[in-house]
């Protein structure tokens, strides 16, 4: 049986070698916003990145698009990095943060959520769907993603997909507008019964996956973000950044000292269907989809076109989170980003719904967001 899980064990570029993972140091390690001791807790890291859905190129899947691919080698690692996120999101908001993935591991949450990624073109989050719903951001199947056309790519899908119960909200302009995210998170619902008023009111609150695309510099990142950017991996609703190094898509975890860890898509795997992990066939198939080992690369070495991602299960959390910002982040002298009450006036009135039979609405993403967006050729096919 061991053989069957032989490529749980890979590290993200491949190998069978032991890593350098996690540096010995005393510094903290932070691994989407929990906090470690490198020295102490090296078994509970990996054990914890090895329980993030990793998704990677593929091979051998049903054919997209007009040239019939069937492998996104080399073209969709940022559409990976943007399923990651997801992944991440929806074990929290399904099962918990510390859940704990193993190769026996058969709950039909996690399974639910795992299929929701495999290379089927009924799966909500699949290669298929993502590739062809970038033809509305302007990227044909095949042509390579930046941070921010992913993260609109993920906000189009997921308002499909209701079990997920997830909103996405993509910010502009380097701007948190709370008056935005209250607009799309809460939700008033009529709940009378015998024991209550007959209309009495429930004030619910729908899970934020809120993704803040950002350019940090022109060719290379700006020393003076570096700080901002720990403060964002330390923050307990941290869920990593959508990034990578020039010309390579990674999805950045955490950080230790003035280094960011990361796992990568750049591994191409045999596509297939994890089911109901009966089978030693499936069983090994769910284990691609987890790395026991993390990567790592220094801060300044990343490409300056970051999406920065974070995820509020409750009110709580979007309201722990809009303190950091304003007590932390925004203190630097360089902020990531701000966050702000209300929507800039010349911003023009919020869509409060993605209309996905309307084109209008695409043309308009489009006009608004690229502005703000110069990131797409800075991820090129390898």
């Amino acid at each position: 049986m061991d053989a069957v899980f032989d490529i749980c064990y890979l590290s993200s570029d491949g190998n069978n070698v032991e890593p350098d993972d996690i540096p010995q140091t005393k510094e903290s390690v932070w691994v989407l916003g929990k906090k470690y001791s490198a020295i102490q807790d090296l078994d509970r890291i990996r054990r914890d990145i090895t329980s993030i859905i990793w998704c990677t190129y593929r091979k051998g899947f049903i054919p997209i698009g007009d040239e019939g691919l069937t492998s996104d080698k080399g073209w969709g690692c940022m559409l990976r990095c943007g399923q990651m996120v997801l992944g991440v999101a929806l074990v929290r908001v399904h099962l918990s943060a510390d859940w704990v993935w193993t190769p026996e591991t058969r709950d039909p949450t996690y399974l639910k959520i795992v299929q929701r990624f495999e290379e089927r073109k009924q799966a909500p989050y699949s290669i298929h769907q993502v590739a062809l719903m970038g033809a509305s951001e302007g990227k044909e199947v095949g042509q390579w993603f930046g941070p921010n056309t992913v993260a609109q790519v993920l906000k189009k899908l997921v308002v499909y997909d209701k079990w997920s119960s997830l909103v996405i909200h993509v910010a502009l302009d380097n701007t948190v507008v709370k008056e935005d995210i209250l607009q799309q998170c809460v939700v008033n619902n009529d709940r009378g019964d015998s024991s209550s008023a007959p209309d009495s009111v429930v004030t619910d609150w729908m899970p934020l996956l809120l993704i803040v695309p950002l350019r940090l510099g022109l060719s290379e990142i700006n020393p003076v973000y570096i700080d901002g950017l720990k403060i964002c991996f330390q923050s307990p609703q941290s869920i990593g950044v959508i990034g990578g190094k020039p010309n390579q898509a990674l999805y950045l975890v955490g950080c230790v000292e003035d280094e960011v860890i990361y796992l990568d898509p750049h591994t191409t795997q045999r596509s297939g269907l994890v089911e109901t992990k009966l089978t030693d066939e499936q069983k090994e198939m769910d284990c691609s989809y987890h790395c026991k080992y993390a990567s790592r690369i220094p801060m300044l070495a990343m490409d300056p076109s970051v999406a920065v991602c974070f995820l509020c299960r409750t009110k709580t959390d979007f309201e722990e989170l809009c303190s950091t910002i304003e007590t932390k982040l925004m203190c630097e002298s360089q902020p990531l980003f701000e966050i702000c009450e209300k929507r800039p006036s010349h911003w023009g009135p919020m869509t409060s719904d993605i209309d996905l039979q309307n084109t209008a609405i695409f043309t308009e993403f489009e006009d608004v967001d690229r502005q703000f967006d110069d990131s797409d050729d800075e991820f090129e096919i390898l």
